[in-house]
């Protein structure tokens, strides 16, 4: 059994609030899962503060026995420091010097 830390949906429509949960990687998004690890609200506050909780212990517990993370959940643990942070993706308009950028466009 391939378990998975990764995001399950709760919320409204344009209002998402996640749970960071581990489960079976067959299950489906929103399906059973074996625990909850975190919560995840990605809208920020007035403040501009984005709620993220972490039971940082449970976490290293699910990696050390083989857990895979999904890709966003790579990307919020690598910025915690849990993880290694995630290498940058490959983007070719960032390899080109800001001076060129707007000739290349046209």
């Amino acid at each position: 059994m391939v378990v998975r830390l990764r995001l399950q949906r709760f919320g409204k429509v344009h209002v998402p609030f996640y749970r960071m949960v581990a489960a079976n990687a067959r299950t489906p998004r929103d399906g059973k899962f074996l625990e909850i690890v975190g919560t995840y609200n990605p809208i920020a506050t007035k403040d501009g503060i984005k709620e993220i909780r972490l039971k940082t212990d449970r976490i290293k517990y699910w990696i050390g026995v083989g857990a895979q993370p999904s890709s966003r959940v790579e990307w919020l643990l690598g910025k915690f420091g849990i993880l290694p942070p995630a290498p940058p993706r490959y983007n070719p308009q960032k390899m080109i010097p800001k001076k060129d950028r707007k000739s290349a466009d046209k």
